[in-house]
């Protein structure tokens, strides 16, 4: 990923450009953040999945480097949120808005 992991001050101006609502835009960043995050979670469990053991033993979990090593690589990644709003800013993420139509019967 070539998603800068650091923390950045953004415009609201420029957040709510693509939708003209800073609020609509914020949704659309979330739900994203949360399909990258489940992504992310799937596969690091994957890959932890192939250290687990039916016995847990001191010098096990003190040996296993590798199980380690895979942690702090995600620990290290970008936040969903930050990925997720990276995508947003340079258009890389599809949203639609939902037609009157399409509500069928769904009132507030």
């Amino acid at each position: 990923m070539a998603t800068d992991a650091s923390l950045k001050t953004r415009e609201s101006s420029i957040l709510a450009e693509p939708t003209d609502n800073i609020f609509e835009s914020l949704v659309i960043i979330g739900k994203r953040a949360r399909q990258i995050s489940s992504i992310q979670k799937e596969e690091l469990n994957g890959k932890l999945a192939e250290f687990a053991s039916t016995v847990d033993n001191l010098e096990e979990i003190f040996e296993n480097r590798e199980q380690i090593e895979i942690s702090k690589f995600y620990e290290r990644m970008p936040k969903p949120t930050t990925t997720a709003t990276e995508e947003f800013l340079n258009d890389e993420v599809i949203f639609r808005r939902r037609d009157e139509d399409d509500a069928e019967g769904i009132k507030l």
